[in-house]
């Protein structure tokens, strides 16, 4: 073979055959490779004086074709055709070469594979891209896992591909195994979180003001010249202004009000549960998607559950519309806290050393959250990069403080005009959760206590306790913790576990 490929791209859908493009407009001779040849060629046809790319046919012929150690992306779609790949690629390669999943892979899978392929003397690499099929070919902001020594080597091609603020690449090392997918994860969360609270201001204008789709492209325009500036902003003015052909209405206005999801608002839902991290942000956006889907429950409530509300009247529509830009950024702030909370608990249970200053630097470029507000998120952590709360950091105290008095409004009015607002609401709760000085959970302990002995401690002295609330209502100290005495409960009452 006359020349030997520094990185190799197998699948290629629109993901795999950009970021093969972006590797070749970068100077990189590129191996190319997919199930069906016709795709292959069709990549060489349409770009191949884009730069210079390996073609083969079979699989054994592409990873020949690729120098040592052999650098592969796999393209293809998460789950058991990502399995199949790899284990067609496992017999062809040497000990040392680097495979990487650049797919939304769940990141329990990452860490299954990066253990099986460890086996074989081979590095696995789950790394999450983020950019869509714009970012894939002109910059994406990538988050490689996988062990340190796979990065020296694939850590130069990936940062010339991506995205760069200042000079700054948007790539950076993740940490081991899982870590670059559950990043990714993460990411799409707040994605989720942030797609459903911009849906939520649009609706409270819309709702509040009568103006029109159109109208409302303007404000997002306007604010995506000041704070709120970020990709998922602009692109919102973008939707707004859409007419449809057909019809001659705004295009939202047609779009079916059902949104739909691939899986990772989920799995980051999922794991936080895991985790006791409350992202109530992520969450509700998460379970809003899941409400708008819900046509038999939707239908079914229509037209029998009542309001219970008046005539909505804005007595100042500039006013209104400011109120809820300030609602968004207090509740985008959150949502991106509640994240990178995420990710410190994550980095701490499995023992990964992810850098939160590094992850917000590299998502100011490329990615779909991107926005203005990250550089801020990365000087917080660069003055303290054990920070325990962002919206701690004196910065982020800040603007919430400014955006308090119109978040509370806006809230508070949408609940009494029955517009649902699960995102601003659920946000502005947790705000008010984590900064109070007692919380409830007071009396759900003692309640745990009392139907099924899960004890409980006190703030006037150390040690773990319960009462005898069947017996003479004595306390007793518990040690590290009460053993439940099976006998002397019911199995209805033994809704939990006691603590051990």
């Amino acid at each position: 073979m006359s020349q030997q490929a520094e990185i190799g791209v197998t699948g290629l859908a629109v993901m795999g055959r950009n970021l093969a493009r972006n590797f070749a407009r970068h100077g990189h001779v590129v191996a190319i490779h997919n199930r069906t040849f016709a795709k292959t060629q069709a990549l060489i046809d349409e770009a191949g004086s884009e730069g210079t790319f390996v073609a083969s046919e079979s699989l054994e012929d592409f990873v020949a074709s690729l120098a040592r150690p052999r650098k592969i992306i796999i393209m293809v779609k998460a789950g058991p055709g990502t399995d199949a790949v790899i284990d067609e690629l496992v017999p062809l390669l040497e000990e040392g070469d680097i495979v990487v999943d650049a797919g939304n892979a769940h990141f329990p899978d990452t860490i299954r594979r990066e253990q099986q392929l460890a086996e074989h003397g081979l590095h696995f690499v789950g790394s999450g891209v983020s950019g869509g099929e714009e970012g894939a070919l002109n910059g994406p902001s990538i988050m490689p896992g996988g062990s340190r020594k796979s990065y020296e080597s694939l850590g130069p091609l990936l940062e010339d591909i991506s995205a760069k603020v200042d000079g700054t690449p948007c790539c950076t090392y993740i940490g081991p195994d899982g870590a670059g997918h559950f990043v990714k994860m993460v990411h799409n969360g707040i994605e989720y979180a942030d797609m459903q609270l911009i849906a939520e201001a649009y609706d409270l204008i819309r709702r509040g003001t009568g103006k029109s789709p159109a109208e409302i492209a303007d404000i997002f325009t306007e604010w995506n010249s000041g704070e709120l500036e970020s990709f998922l902003i602009e692109i919102t003015a973008e939707v707004l202004r859409q007419v449809d052909a057909e019809s001659g209405e705004a295009l939202v206005d047609v779009i079916l009000d059902q949104a739909e999801q691939k899986g990772t608002g989920r799995w980051t839902v999922q794991n936080a549960l895991d985790l006791g991290v409350p992202i109530t942000g992520i969450a509700e956006a998460t379970f809003a998607r899941a409400l708008s889907g819900s046509v038999p429950q939707r239908e079914a409530a229509r037209d029998i559950l009542p309001a219970g509300t008046v005539e909505w009247h804005v007595e100042d529509p500039d006013a209104f519309v400011e109120d809820v830009r300030r609602a968004l950024y207090a509740s985008k702030v959150v949502a991106y806290s509640q994240g990178f909370d995420q990710i410190a608990a994550a980095s701490d249970e499995y023992g990964w050393d992810i850098d939160r200053g590094a992850m917000a630097r590299i998502w100011r470029g490329g990615c779909i959250i991107r926005a203005r507000f990250l550089n801020r998120i990365t000087e917080a952590y660069e003055r303290d990069e054990k920070l325990p709360l962002l919206i701690a950091d004196d910065f982020f105290a800040g603007v919430i403080t400014e955006c308090l008095e119109a978040w509370r409004r806006v809230v508070a009015g949408a609940a009494q005009n029955g517009i649902p607002t699960p995102a601003f609401s659920s946000s502005l709760a947790y705000y008010d959760g984590v900064r109070a000085d007692r919380l409830p959970a007071a009396l759900i302990q003692g309640l745990r206590d009392l139907f099924g002995a899960h004890t409980y401690r006190r703030v006037d002295k150390d040690g773990t306790f319960h009462t005898e609330w069947g017996g003479d209502r004595s306390e007793t100290a518990v040690g590290g913790g009460f053993k439940e005495d099976k006998s002397a409960h019911t199995d209805e009452k033994k809704v939990d576990q006691p603590i051990s």
